[in-house]
C-alpha cells in the first residue's frame, strides 16, 4: 500500500457514475413499474451500492480502509435511452480520495440492476463506469461536466 502518514486530513469527495442500457422498452418496465420478482430494483441496487462503498477496501487489495462520512447514491431511468443512470457520491475527511469507494459503489449498484432484471433481459449492458467528479487533496479538483472549473495542472 502507499504509504499515506505524510498527508494532510483534507474533506475529500468524489461522483461516479455509469448507466445500464436494457435491450428494449419492455424490459425496463419491471423496474419502472416495480413488478420485478426479485422487488423494488432501484431500492435495492441503492442499498447494495451504499453496502460496497463502505467494503471497498476488503475488495480491492491496495485500497485504504477509510472513514467515510457521506454516501448518495441515485438511480434515475431514461425511458427515452431505455436505460439507468447510476450516480455514487462519497465524502470523507482524511488522507487519501474516495475515487475507488465512489466507483464501487456505482458499479455494484449496475451489477444489482443487471442481476434483478436478467431473467427479463439477457441483453442488457453495463456502460461508462467511471469517476466524473472529485475534490480535495494535494491533486486538486477534476470535474468532467464543468472542466473549466478544474485545477490548473489538471488542463
Amino acid at each position: 500500500m502507499v504509504a499515506i502518514h505524510g498527508k494532510e486530513v483534507t474533506h475529500r469527495s468524489a461522483i461516479a457514475e455509469g448507466f445500464i442500457i436494457f435491450s428494449n422498452p419492455e424490459s425496463m418496465n419491471s423496474l419502472l413499474l416495480e413488478s420485478n420478482k426479485k422487488g423494488d430494483v432501484i431500492s435495492i441496487a441503492r442499498i447494495a451500492g451504499i453496502m460496497a462503498v463502505k467494503k471497498t477496501a476488503e475488495l480491492i487489495p491496495l485500497c485504504h480502509p477509510i472513514s467515510i462520512t457521506g454516501i448518495k447514491v441515485d438511480l434515475t431511468p431514461n425511458e427515452k435511452e431505455i436505460s439507468v443512470k447510476v450516480s455514487c457520491e462519497v465524502h470523507c475527511d482524511g488522507k487519501t480520495g474516495v475515487e475507488m469507494e465512489a466507483l464501487t459503489g456505482a458499479t455494484v449498484s449496475l451489477l444489482t440492476v443487471y442481476d434483478m432484471c436478467k431473467a427479463v433481459d439477457k441483453m442488457m449492458r453495463i456502460s461508462d463506469c467511471r469517476v466524473v467528479k472529485k475534490s480535495g487533496g494535494k491533486s486538486g479538483d477534476i470535474d468532467l461536466y464543468h472542466p473549466s472549473s478544474n485545477s490548473e495542472h489538471h488542463r
